[in-house]
This record gives C-alpha cells, structure tokens and sequence, in this order.
C-alpha cells in the first residue's frame, strides 16, 4: 500500500542524482515569492498555477523534467499536467530541500 502512494505521487527509489547529471531540468513550481527564499541551483521557477500556460519554457517533451515545491503536492500536480501534455519522462523531486540533498 505505502509502496503504491509513493509511486503515486512520484516518491520511488529514483536517483535524481544521476537523472540531473545527464542533464534532467529541474522545475520548481512554488510561487516566485517562496522560490526567492531559496532554491535549488539551476532550476527553473513555474507556479503551478501558471504551468499550463508557460509550457512553452520546457521546449523538449521527451527531455527529463524534475518537478519540485515545498512539500511534494504541487509538485505531483505538476507532473500530471507535464505527463497530460505530453511530456513523457517526468518526476516528482518532492520538497526541493529534499530534493536538494539527493542531488
């Protein structure tokens, strides 16, 4: 069961590590506000309010994309709107502390 919600909203045993190391992008989708108080180096900032509309930013669809916020559940709001416009290789990183520590 816990196995199925962390699948679910994006926790597997992913090596971020690796997946930035070949070039992944890391998309930070917290408001600007919360992004200006710390982020990851390198990431791009997109609210998820504002995704769908700035999809534009994230040219590749099949290039490796990182979606991050503060907690996870922005974050793998992201990942469906990223996966149901046809981005095709799309994690969910979590807390971008977290996230941060991992890469």
């Amino acid at each position: 069961m816990l196995d199925a919600i962390n699948n679910f909203f994006g926790f597997s045993k992913t090596d971020f590590a690796e997946l930035v190391k070949n070039g992944a992008t890391i998309v930070d989708v917290r408001s600007k506000g919360e992004y200006a108080g710390g982020h990851i180096k390198g990431s791009v900032n997109i609210p998820v309010d504002q995704l769908e509309n700035n999809l534009g930013k994230l040219k590749d669809k099949s290039k490796t994309i990182i979606t991050c916020c503060a907690s996870g559940m922005r974050s793998a709001s992201a990942k469906t709107i990223l996966q149901k416009n046809g981005f095709t290789d799309v994690h969910n990183g979590g807390g971008w502390a977290s996230l941060n520590q991992k890469i």
